[in-house]
């Protein structure tokens, strides 16, 4: 298979509470060149995990996809986002509470803007929830990619990120809404 040239690669970022959970949906996907987790949306320079799990930085954990446009689309990886979160929690997404667990698209163009709050209207008109949509839709900033320990956390430590995944709630929710695990 050919290498994408990595100039015609797109980049989309996405908070959806806890990183390890929003890695394994996306790193999975063909046409996904990498993912990265990491910290965005806040006021300070080079955060650490601890800083940003103090809730101080305003900082939210998430995920920067490079992908291939020419394989995969933005509006596929929304749909990956949307069945992977719950979308009407504020500040908090299953066990994780605070502001650095918001869910939010930080869109990098006016497409991606455009094709974000679309896909928004359309979950909210779906009827899926009785509850309002509250993720942000917002302009990408600086994103600082974590500490090394948490990049493919999913692939270095599997035991420990399924029994949190699962203990967090997260597993049970999206099986309960969607069907299945880890929706593609």
């Amino acid at each position: 298979m050919a290498k994408p040239n990595d100039q015609k690669l797109q980049k989309a970022t996405f908070a959806g509470g806890c990183f390890w959970c929003m890695e394994p949906p996306y790193a999975k996907l063909p046409g996904v060149h990498k993912s990265i987790v990491g910290y965005t949306g806040g006021h300070k320079k080079d955060p650490t995990y601890d800083e940003v799990c103090s809730g101080t930085t305003g900082h939210t954990e998430a995920v920067e996809i490079h992908f291939d446009p020419a394989v995969i689309t933005y509006n596929d990886l929304l749909k990956v986002f949307w069945q992977n979160i719950n979308p009407t929690e504020i500040n908090k997404q299953f066990a994780d509470e605070g502001s650095q667990y918001r869910t939010a698209i930080f869109y990098h163009d006016e497409e991606q803007k455009k094709l974000a709050e679309a896909s928004k209207k359309e979950l909210a008109a779906s009827g899926k929830f009785k509850q309002p949509i509250v993720t942000q839709i917002v302009p990408a900033v600086v994103f600082y990619p974590a500490e090394e320990y948490h990049q493919a956390y999913y692939k270095k430590s599997p035991t420990h990120y399924q029994m949190y995944r699962i203990g967090s709630g997260r597993e049970g929710y999206l099986q309960q809404l969607w069907g299945s695990k880890e929706k593609k």
